[in-house]
């Protein structure tokens, strides 16, 4: 099959090796931790949780995608249903989901560096500021898109996760998966897989590219499904692998960093600084990739008049740049101020409530295998209602300061735009002066 990689005219190897590294980009190197200290031995099982809600969002997106024929993922699905406000509303509320995400990527990539120079929470919080500066000074530049380099980062990435998952299992001992601490039940799986979404989101980047995709109704479906259900498959044998090599009190001490740890422990200094490459590279072409789409975003939701038109801005080289900025600096301030744990619950809790959303929307206008969608649907609420209990109890001023956020986001929203300049505002001035 004929794949076209510049960026232009997506094929099927393409958006299949986008998928995988927009999911895989960074959420696996801080998530393993997060998700053994609430699931013990039921980790790989919490993956396989996370996973039914994430292969039946993904299918919502895509036949969306291809029902409506555009660009533009769940902001332009409420806009084809005449739903322009929640369009709006839901907008931003991604947005910030997609800040906390680059924080999360961030933080881990000034960890992961941090950790192999053996340096402290000052040259940590230095990286993490570094990785949003440079790369949001590349998006500026115009290089936040570039399908051949992501493709081969996630080639590299997902070889080595593979090699250290394959060499984990084969070390088998069903006691290191709860080695240091005490055994959890089964249904601790589905506490687990509402805590890692974030671990799971980048798929959904692809339908903001749908434009860019070469015979989508022929490419679009196969390659983001098979793509989502093999980071499914990588991350259950990462999950039994990396805790069988380390222990799993080894992997929740050292959470912001279990995968270096578990290569350390496992294989030796080889396989840690092959962990640490791999791991400096996913991040930064996730935080690279997801500023990108971001600020593309905001671009068009501004554009449609439900940003104010400051974000509507493009340089030169069309790029919206004052949204890289902005989005780049706020990103960087909360990788150097939040907690990993609470920087993957709250941005998976974002995205739980959109994809549930798509799912419900699949539900309604989507009349072919519409079991998919439902079983997220069914999931989803779950694994939302166990996250939103476990937040209350272990970070209830990060949950608190959330629904503060969408709280202004639902009633303020308006009112700002009303304050505010809006693109429409402005084209109408232009046309008025000509």
């Amino acid at each position: 099959m004929n794949d076209n990689a510049s960026g232009k005219g997506l094929g099927f190897l393409s958006v299949w090796a986008l998928t995988t590294g927009g999911m895989v980009g960074g959420g696996i190197y801080t998530a393993l931790g997060v998700v053994v200290a609430i699931s013990m031995q039921w980790s790989w099982l919490a993956f396989v949780v996370a996973g039914l809600v994430v292969v039946g969002s993904a299918w919502s997106y895509t036949q969306l995608s291809l029902r409506y024929d555009t660009s533009g993922g769940a902001f332009e699905f409420l806009r084809d249903i005449d739903r322009e406000g929640l369009a709006g509303t839901l907008s931003w509320v991604l947005i910030l989901g997609y800040l906390l995400t680059i924080a999360l990527y961030a933080y881990a990539f000034g960890h992961y560096l941090a950790f192999a120079l053996n340096g402290g929470p000052l040259l940590t919080r230095g990286l993490a500021l570094v990785a949003a500066g440079v790369l949001t000074a590349l998006n500026l530049a115009g290089v936040g898109k570039l399908a051949v380099v992501e493709i081969a980062i996630v080639v590299g990435n997902l070889l080595f996760l593979v090699l250290l998952g394959i060499y984990g299992v084969a070390h088998w001992d069903w006691l290191q998966l709860m080695a240091g601490g005490e055994p959890r039940p089964w249904w601790s799986a589905f506490v687990g897989g509402a805590a890692i979404f974030v671990a799971y989101e980048g798929f959904q980047l692809l339908s903001y590219d749908y434009d860019e995709i070469k015979d989508p109704e022929r490419n679009f479906t196969p390659a983001v499904m098979s793509g989502v259900i093999f980071v499914v498959a990588v991350y259950v044998l990462v999950a039994l692998g990396a805790t069988m090599l380390a222990g799993a009190l080894a992997v929740i001490d050292q959470k912001q960093v279990a995968l270096a740890e578990a290569a350390d422990l496992g294989i030796g200094p080889a396989g840690f600084v092959c962990i640490t490459v791999a791991a400096v590279m996913a991040t930064s072409a996730a935080i690279n990739s997801t500023l990108f789409s971001t600020a593309k975003l905001a671009q068009r939701v501004a554009e449609e008049g439900e940003l104010p038109a400051f974000f509507a801005h493009r340089n030169r080289r069309g790029i919206p740049d004052r949204a890289v900025v902005v989005f780049g600096a706020l990103a960087g301030l909360l990788a150097i101020t939040g907690s990993l744990s609470t920087l993957v619950e709250t941005a998976s809790l974002v995205f739980l409530l959109t994809f549930g959303l798509v799912n419900l929307i699949a539900v309604r206008q989507i009349r072919h295998r519409r079991w998919l969608p439902i079983m997220s649907l069914t999931v989803g609420s779950l694994v939302l209602v166990l996250l939103l209990g476990r937040l209350m109890v272990t970070a209830p001023v990060a949950l608190a300061l959330l629904f503060v956020c969408l709280a202004l986001i639902f009633t303020l929203r308006p009112a700002i735009l009303r304050h505010f300049r809006t693109y429409h505002e402005d084209y109408a001035k232009e046309k008025r002066d000509a």
